[in-house]
């Protein structure tokens, strides 16, 4: 995988597999600084709505938020990966954004409100 903008697209996959990678929109909750981690991150908590609950992602998102300013910010997370144990805390969804010119990550997220737990089509 590249975060190459010049890449080319990668390997062709069908549709069924695009359905089986579960992206859901969720609202920040809770967001701590993750001290313990190697590389600069924030513990996030995430309400998907009553289907899903409130999930824990850890998140390298320093450079461009800061944790005052994320409660409440809608955010797309892969919801259906295993989770994934980070030093001493279990991440349970992948937070979802797109590198800058500098590779640090922007997040993804809707243009406008819409209700947590809605999945990416």
């Amino acid at each position: 995988m590249s975060s190459d903008p010049a890449a080319p697209a990668a390997e062709r996959i069908d549709f069924t597999q695009f359905l089986a990678v579960d992206i859901r929109i969720g609202t920040i909750v809770a967001a701590h600084v993750f001290p313990e981690a190697r590389k600069p991150a924030y513990k996030l908590e995430i309400d998907f709505g009553p289907g899903l609950g409130v999930k824990r992602s850890s998140a390298q998102i320093t450079v461009h938020y800061d944790v005052s300013t994320l409660v409440g910010r809608q955010v797309a997370a892969v919801v259906n990966f295993p989770p994934r144990q980070i030093g001493k805390f279990m991440s349970e969804v992948l937070t979802l954004g797109f590198p800058d010119e500098n590779g640090d990550v922007v997040l993804v997220a809707p243009e406008r409100a819409v209700p947590n737990g809605a999945r990416l089509y």
